[in-house]
């Protein structure tokens, strides 16, 4: 057993928790990854280190995701065989629970340490929890307690998968997450205490910067579904000043916002790279059903009383998650990631491996 902590300007309580971890759990392994803290920090990892932990170093500080994947990359090399359980620096996680999460991982299936919310919580975390709670429930139709927990077990065979998610910062937890189900895999979560120290003011988490790169698909989605719209609406007065004629004017102006809109999600939403005349299929499909289920749900909304403008809106925010979950798990789920097999602990190739243990700016040295 693996217990990967990354950190980025720690105290004190790095060294401690890793001492505690040592006496808890004796035959785990340690291992501290410095995301680029700087020589000032220098003495906090040297004391880290003469209490029983590996510490990996990166000279710049790249992100959570990025730290993380150094410390899978390390494991895969060096610990073959091994599960990972993920463990924040600043004594937010308590090692029993610590250790209760390490003692529920299973092949296949990652474990959430998942936090009640209960007591004083900082206003930030409780109501961004709450809202990637229910955005995540929204997109995925799983509900999971706390997704943004940084306690998380994972089983050797998932390790290949772990690095071939995207993501370098806080977003690639998240991302995770999205990514699971598509891959097969089961998301185990068990209740934890939920600890906050000096109100949450040791976390590096930046509320508006992470939050977009978060939510950064959800929010690039809305992006193109208000350009689509957008052209739709212009096309319609063009095409009905040259040609007055309204049919043509309407039917060629969805054609074009159609296509406006399927060549943004393609390219800069999802960033699909499967056959494209397979996604314009499915596209094709999924806009006709959209039309289908637009008229549908707004007759059975109305028959049963409600206004016609709080049936179109509830019909519009229904089918718009429908329209992002199936263009993310079917339309343009191609080749988004390396795709590499989940249960395959050696599904990461040796140059993939060595790039994320020497760090994110191994792709400019190899370019």
């Amino acid at each position: 057993m693996i217990i990967l902590i990354p950190a980025y300007e720690p105290d004190l309580r790095l060294p401690q928790l890793v001492r505690s971890l040592r006496e808890a759990a004796p035959a785990a392994s340690v291992v501290v990854v410095d995301d680029g803290s700087g020589p000032a920090y220098r003495g906090v990892f040297d004391v880290t280190a003469g209490v029983g932990a590996e510490v990996l170093r990166l000279d710049e500080n790249h992100g959570k995701g990025a730290a993380l994947k150094r410390g899978f990359a390390w494991a895969m090399q060096h610990r073959p065989g091994e599960a990972v359980v993920c463990a924040d620096s600043d004594g937010q996680h308590a090692v029993p629970d610590i250790v209760a999460v390490a003692e529920q991982v299973a092949p296949g299936s990652m474990v959430l340490g998942g936090r009640e919310f209960t007591g004083t919580v900082p206003v930030r975390s409780r109501v961004g929890n709450t809202v990637s709670r229910w955005v995540f429930r929204a997109v995925t139709g799983t509900a999971i307690r706390d997704t943004q927990t940084g306690l998380r077990g994972y089983p050797a065979d998932l390790l290949g998968w772990l690095l071939s998610v995207e993501g370098e910062r806080f977003e690639y937890e998240s991302n995770l997450l999205f990514e699971a189900k598509r891959a097969g895999v089961r998301v185990v979560e068990i209740p934890i205490q939920t600890i906050y120290l000096d109100a949450n003011a040791s976390s590096h988490f930046r509320p508006v910067r992470d939050s977009a790169r978060i939510y950064g698909r959800l929010l690039g989605f809305v992006a193109s579904s208000l350009a689509g719209a957008g052209v739709d609406w212009v096309g319609v007065l063009l095409l009905s000043a040259l040609t007055g004629n309204l049919l043509v004017s309407v039917v060629g102006a969805r054609v074009l916002s159609a296509a406006v809109n399927f060549s943004l999600n393609r390219t800069a939403v999802f960033a699909d790279h499967g056959p494209l005349q397979l996604a314009l299929r499915r596209y094709a499909v999924l806009a006709c059903g959209i039309l289908a289920g637009n008229y549908l749900l707004l007759v059975a909304l109305t028959h049963v009383g409600l206004p016609l403008v709080v049936a179109k809106l509830i019909t519009e925010v229904v089918l718009f998650i429908a329209s992002y979950v199936v263009q993310h798990r079917v339309v343009f789920a191609g080749r988004r990631s390396v795709g590499v097999p989940v249960g395959d602990p050696s599904g990461v190739s040796e140059d993939k491996a060595g790039a994320a243990i020497m760090g994110p700016w191994h792709r400019s040295m190899t370019r």
